[in-house]
């Protein structure tokens, strides 16, 4: 039997991280990985030029996206360039009326407002005929942004790690991960106290958990700093809206399914300047107020997105290769989360476009892991308006007449797809590593919890238990749709592990009363009940042994 540590070792040596040095350093409660920022193509004369601009008492518009990444990317610069000068604003366009990225309609209004430096957070990188209207209108403009550069860019200071000849050693920065480091270099140039960039470091880690960035490297610095400060309550902001979501311990994991969720429900559901008002606030009635409006928010959300996935799932038969739904009036807002829902059910790309104005439709596609969703629909680029994304999600808009065409090409790209390779769709049971119920214990679960903050590229390990026979077997919850039952070491009478598995109980009922052996496929996790502490094992999928 392994001891606690030799796997967690184990564990980090399948990951890449080997060396005595790297292992430390990811298991550091203070890690140091971090990157000068003037490394950054372009940092120097971004810093430069706003310095310049502060100097001449120019105003400076901070134009952010609607999602948690613009918000928080948002309140990181304003905190930073407001120690600087009085002569900023922000704005963040409307997703129902405007969409994503720079927009002529705003950029005349802000110029108008007499924004003399347009600076881009979390967006800009594609806004080329956006940019080129700007400084025509006399603006100066600076994009930092950390989306894909496909051709072209800008004609301005463009900061994105993703840009050619940008030597970043780290290119998985969030937008907000982007902004900060503009935060750095400028606390460096302009002499600001560190404190500055501390007190930003939790929007930072909120702004790249809830873009889904990978948890490793640079990323895992700023993260593990960022939910100590959270952790330590000191931006009451923060504090009230864990408070009102029922979260007493905020963890990555708290941040993707739970804070992060309530700050994208404002701008899916009403505009996200609600959420950078929560975070700019420093009044304790308007933080109070702006928690309930995100919780409101977020509870209109859920009931949306729910109404959402029924209808669509009307559409889908299980025979498509690829389904591409038109729900004509879907909420703008919650198009993406219920493309999402449909894509686990059916196990396949789904796309879903719903009516906008002038025959125009728009849409939004989520992918399964092994199709590129971007490199599928660049192929066809010829009948979108507009298109975006990356290989698991896009964006488009589309005239309605051209929608046929997307659906049956789809389906024969798929059909070549599946000829290549035919277990496209198979349900790939990976895991870690194999354990033994013996080695499941407290020890082994406080030892895991060093892995943290697990997220995207450093996922919670999945561990295999083969060869379980279930004992104990309980249904609980309504309709018995949860499950717990006992596993105990082959041959032995030792202490058991309890085993749970949510929600799809009755699928697995027949298995789990046979009295045969199982595999499980699940987490090791720390349970509290009662005052009392124990390993458990979550499952994630239970299969009969063959």
């Amino acid at each position: 039997m392994r001891s606690a540590e030799t796997i967690l070792i184990e564990l980090l040596r399948q990951r890449g991280i080997c060396s005595a040095a790297e292992l430390a350093e990811f298991l550091s409660d203070k890690p140091k990985k971090t990157y000068d920022p003037f490394l950054l193509l372009h940092m120097e004369a971004g810093v430069d030029l706003l310095l310049s601009e502060i100097k001449k008492g120019t105003k400076i518009c901070i134009y952010g996206d609607y999602d948690a990444d613009g918000v928080t990317s948002v309140c990181i610069l304003s905190h930073i360039l407001g120690m600087l000068t009085d002569n900023i604003t922000y704005y963040i366009p409307s997703r129902f009326d405007e969409g994503y990225g720079l927009n002529e309609g705003a950029v005349l209004k802000i110029h108008e407002g007499g924004t003399g430096l347009l600076l881009t957070a979390d967006c800009g990188s594609a806004s080329c005929q956006e940019v080129a209207f700007a400084k025509k209108l006399g603006m100066k403009v600076i994009v930092t942004d950390h989306h894909s550069i496909d051709q072209e860019k800008p004609d301005c200071i463009v900061i994105n790690p993703k840009q050619e000849d940008c030597s970043y050693p780290y290119k998985g920065l969030a937008g907000c991960g982007v902004a900060f480091k503009l935060a750095q270099a400028l606390q460096q140039k302009a002499g600001l106290p560190k404190k500055a960039l501390n007190d930003v470091l939790d929007l930072v880690a909120v702004g790249t958990i809830a873009d889904v960035m990978p948890l490793t490297d640079e990323n895992r610095t700023i993260v593990k700093y960022g939910l100590n400060k959270m952790n330590a309550k000191s931006r009451e902001s923060l504090r009230c809206l864990a408070e009102g979501i029922s979260i007493p311990w905020i963890t990555a994991e708290r941040i993707a399914y739970g804070i992060g969720p309530h700050i994208n429900a404002a701008g899916r559901i009403a505009h996200a300047g609600e959420a950078v008002k929560l975070f700019l606030a420093a009044d304790h009635a308007v933080i109070k107020q702006q928690v309930q409006k995100l919780i409101a928010f977020n509870a209109e959300r859920k009931k949306l997105q729910e109404d959402a996935y029924k209808l669509c799932m009307e559409q889908v038969t299980g025979d498509e290769l690829f389904p591409v739904l038109y729900v004509p009036d879907l909420h703008p807002g919650i198009v993406g989360i219920a493309c999402g829902k449909v894509r686990e059910a059916a196990g396949r790309p789904v796309i879903i476009a719903t009516s906008a104005d002038g025959g125009v439709l728009k849409g939004s596609g989520r992918s399964i892991d092994s199709v590129d969703l971007f490199r599928l629909l660049k192929k066809h680029e010829r009948l979108f308006t507009q298109f975006g994304g990356h290989k698991g999600a896009c964006g488009f808009s589309m005239r309605e007449e051209d929608l046929g065409r997307l659906r049956a090409a789809l389906q024969e790209d798929m059909k070549e797809l599946l000829a290549a390779d035919p277990e496209l769709f198979a349900d790939r049971l990976e895991y870690d590593m194999q354990l033994l119920p013996e080695e499941i214990d407290i020890g082994l679960a406080t030892e895991l919890m060093k892995l943290e903050p697990c997220g995207q590229g450093n996922e919670k390990p999945v561990f295999l238990i083969r060869q379980a026979v279930p004992q104990s077997v309980r249904f609980m919850g309504e309709g018995g749709i949860h499950l717990k039952f006992m596993v105990y070491p082959a041959g032995e009478s030792g202490a058991g592990v309890e085993c749970v598995f949510f929600r799809r109980a009755q699928e697995k009922r027949d298995i789990v009363c046979s009295g045969g052996p199982v595999d499980l496929w699940g987490s090791v996790q720390l349970q509290e009940w009662n005052g009392q502490t124990k390993a458990g094992f979550v499952i994630k999928e239970i299969l009969a042994c063959k």
